[in-house]
């Protein structure tokens, strides 16, 4: 009895165990059976059963659909003309013999401290007079001829509070547009920002367009005439100063944020141009970031402004702001695209002339 109970024990045991292996391989092999192969439809018996039979369509994914374009939407369309380079003009977005104070601002940003800067050269003065006159107060009233029998007094508490609180007023009157004219040179830009990449290598630009077809513009200065080789454009009075002209320049729209990024190829650069009150450093393995907008169309010149080597003042900075028409052709001719879609809307195809529908087959006796 004691060996075949033991027995019995023994089978049910084996038994458990073969059922608990069979369930954890189970999935294994549903995931490893191979999909089961179509089955072909039998081929209908004759030409009614074919008509009868539904065709088999294959599921072809549907091919996305164009950038919905608005016939009248500004931002796609193109000059007629093309595009045309516009003349830089004397004394506009560039620098000036004998000038003192600060290039004419074409930016919102460039306003703003245009008249920070000028409000400060005010209060420069008034300081300054305020000091001169205390000084020629002490220098006349108080010296030994007119005061024999100098003053005892040790301390006066309403002339130090006022030498400390008028001070401290000052500062923070400065420090109040001041913040506020760095919070919007570093405000974000929006999120359909035109969207531009400044590359400084020695000693050129390089200029990248991701939004449009991904078009590279490589900028460098021209030479004046007799400098180069034969056949080597040089400068023209159309083309700016000299040492500021380039042969290829940064193209922008006007009235646009742009999200202007800037890095560096080999060492550190700046791209900076004075009269649109724009600066960034271009840091190799870093990529800054900051908004321009140009109001006006015209052609504006910078330089580098970060000691980059031997050839650090030969590498200018030429942006050229357009309408954005003007800008759409300039894109076209680059061989870029308009945000990823048509340039030009075109033109709805025409519709097919529509046939009457065939008259049902009239079913067989």
């Amino acid at each position: 009895m004691t060996i075949g109970h033991t027995v019995r024990e023994a089978g049910l045991a084996i038994k458990a165990i073969a059922l608990s292996l069979a369930l954890l391989a189970a999935p294994g092999i549903a995931l490893a059976k191979p999909a089961a192969a179509p089955v072909a439809a039998a081929a209908p018996a004759n030409d009614n059963a074919k008509a009868a039979a539904p065709a088999a369509v294959a599921a072809v994914p549907a091919a996305p659909a164009a950038p919905a374009i608005d016939p009248n939407d500004p931002h796609f369309k193109v000059a007629p003309g093309g595009y045309t380079p516009l003349p830089a003009v004397e004394g506009v977005g560039m620098p000036i013999p004998g000038a003192i104070n600060l290039q004419a601002q074409y930016s919102p940003n460039g306003h703003k401290a245009y008249a920070m800067h000028t409000w400060l050269i005010w209060v420069m003065v008034g300081i300054t007079a305020f000091v001169l006159l205390l000084l020629l107060i002490v220098i006349f009233r108080f010296n030994k001829r007119a005061n024999p029998v100098p003053s005892k007094t040790a301390h006066n508490t309403l002339l130090e509070v006022v030498w400390t609180g008028v001070p401290i007023l000052i500062l923070v009157a400065i420090s109040v547009p001041s913040v506020n004219l760095l919070r919007a040179q570093f405000k974000p830009a929006p999120k359909n920002a035109l969207t531009i990449k400044a590359v400084g290598n020695q000693w050129y630009w390089t200029y990248e367009y991701p939004d449009n077809g991904k078009i590279e513009v490589i900028s460098n200065m021209l030479k004046e005439a007799g400098e180069g080789q034969p056949g080597e454009r040089t400068r023209t009075v159309a083309d700016g100063p000299p040492h500021l002209a380039v042969d290829n320049r940064m193209v922008v729209p006007i009235n646009e944020d742009i999200r202007l990024q800037t890095t560096g190829a080999d060492v550190i650069h700046a791209f900076a141009v004075p009269s649109l009150w724009f600066k960034l450093d271009a840091v190799p393995g870093r990529l800054n970031e900051k908004v321009l907008r140009v109001e006006k169309a015209g052609v504006y010149f910078g330089q580098c402004s970060e000691l980059c080597g031997v050839k650090h003042g030969y590498m200018p900075i030429v942006v050229e702001a357009l309408p954005r028409d003007q800008y759409n052709a300039w894109v076209i001719a680059q061989g870029g695209t308009i945000d990823g879609a048509p340039a030009a809307p075109a033109a709805a195809p025409a519709a097919a002339p529509t046939t009457a529908a065939p008259a049902a087959a009239k079913p067989a006796a």
